[in-house]
């Protein structure tokens, strides 16, 4: 029987045999095996004479959901999945990395949790973040409803990092008038590495929602490289800015809510403008799951074409240069194009939603500036003086083409909703 991924196996290569885990290859030249102390040797298929079958690897089930046991006096924490690492382990049989979702399992992969709340875990989705559709969203949302409508103190929903800010901006707007908290949580290393920041920041945010009054959705993800701060994040003030540093999540115009010291269960509040904890009915504004909205990035040697594809869309967020500039003047021979650009744009806000938002994240939007910039307005493209982070105003003018007529999104794409939109410019705000 031909050995697969999984199996027990000795590789016998020239003078040497090498034991351990067969594992999944992504090169055909190289024969992977997982050994005893955990590393990964590659051997090249040249070289191997055979591969001998020790063991059958055996799959074990595991449970989907449950409860562990309830404490008197702590409070009750849901912890709905969506998938990524954040509550992952590594099936050592295997070498792969396997999601955990029982309590029990969550318990015996972070011990903490059980002195900190009373545990329910289950599983919504299980997929990766960059799949996420407004449907997902509402999913998301019903589930975080059937948890407090059963009494829950709050909500950690665990997410891949990928998209977790678009998550988090959907969720701030779909739940209206939310009456505890509602944290989503990623990890950016795998559980199955020494580095990973899974355990702390799982542990941070469960510490947070126990004790502390905070009643809205927002992010808990490292502050730092190193395992000693979390920060609670906007929900819409926040981007990942890093492919694969602990510290991705950054705070984009704005202050983190607060910072959390899980072992030392201490939190330092960094501002207080936020909602608490109340008696209030929670309502769902859910996305229209049809609902189309393009984004433009807005780049030298552009051709109007990118703004007319997507006449049958419902609205556009155009990533704009600078101020928020677009390529709309003809200086030159070389340039016309600009011009045909305008009359695109134009074209497109008579039958469709334009907005605009900072392709440079940090600062504000003003179109007033430059002669160019109130071309821009006079085209009919919304958002200036908005300080929203592009993702965000996807996100929000999605949300409101479904849930309000196309005239009052237009007002309202303006308006801070969920502290979308920064009152002031803060200088201590740019890359903290």
């Amino acid at each position: 029987m031909e050995p697969k991924p999984g199996d027990n196996v000795e590789v016998e290569a020239g003078d040497e045999k090498t034991k351990g885990i067969l594992m999944p290859s992504a090169d055909d030249n190289f024969v992977v095996v997982k050994l005893a102390n955990g590393y990964n040797v590659g051997i090249s298929r040249k070289k191997v004479k055979a591969v001998k079958l020790i063991k059958k690897h055996e799959a074990k089930a595991g449970k989907k959901e449950g409860r562990a046991a309830a404490k008197n006096g702590l409070p009750n924490i849901s912890i709905l999945h969506l998938g990524g690492t954040v509550a992952s382990k590594v099936d050592y049989a295997t070498g792969g990395v396997t999601a955990a979702f029982s309590p029990d399992e969550l318990v015996s992969m972070f011990p903490e949790l059980k002195d900190i709340a009373n545990i329910k875990s289950r599983l919504v989705r299980q997929m990766m973040s960059e799949n996420m559709r407004f449907a997902h969203y509402n999913i998301i949302a019903k589930e975080i409803e059937a948890e407090i409508k059963a009494g829950a103190d709050g909500i950690i929903v665990t997410h891949g990092t990928d998209t977790l800010h678009y998550t988090s901006a959907a969720l701030a707007f779909i739940l209206e008038d939310l009456p505890v908290p509602v944290l989503l949580v990623g990890a950016q290393r795998s559980s199955d590495r020494g580095s990973s920041d899974a355990a702390y920041n799982l542990l941070s945010a469960a510490t947070f929602i126990a004790s502390s009054n905070f009643a809205e959705v927002a992010i808990c993800m490292h502050k730092n490289m190193e395992d000693d701060l979390c920060w609670i994040l906007p929900a819409t003030k926040t981007r990942k800015m890093h492919t694969s540093r602990r510290d991705a999540f950054r705070p984009v115009n704005t202050k983190p809510f607060a910072e959390v010291n899980c072992r030392k269960k201490q939190i330092n509040f960094l501002r207080d403008d936020y909602t608490q904890k109340g008696d209030r009915k929670l309502k769902l504004k859910l996305f229209n799951e049809k609902i189309k909205v393009g984004v433009v990035k807005c780049h030298t040697n552009m051709f109007a074409e990118e703004f007319e594809f997507f006449r049958g869309y419902d609205g556009i967020v155009i990533e704009g240069m600078g101020l928020g500039q677009i390529p709309n003047t003809k200086i030159d021979e070389f340039s016309a194009e600009s011009e045909k650009i305008l009359g695109a744009v134009k074209e497109l806000a008579k039958k469709i939603v334009v907005v605009l938002a900072p392709q440079t994240i940090y600062g504000r939007v003003n179109m007033n500036v430059y002669s160019e910039g109130r071309k821009n307005i006079e085209a009919g493209i919304l958002g200036d003086y908005c300080d929203m982070t592009p993702e965000t105003a996807f996100i929000k003018l999605a949300w409101l083409l479904s849930n309000y007529p196309k005239e009052e999104a237009k007002t309202l794409f303006s308006q801070s909703l969920r502290r979308e939109i920064s009152e002031r410019t803060e200088k201590e705000t740019f890359l903290i």
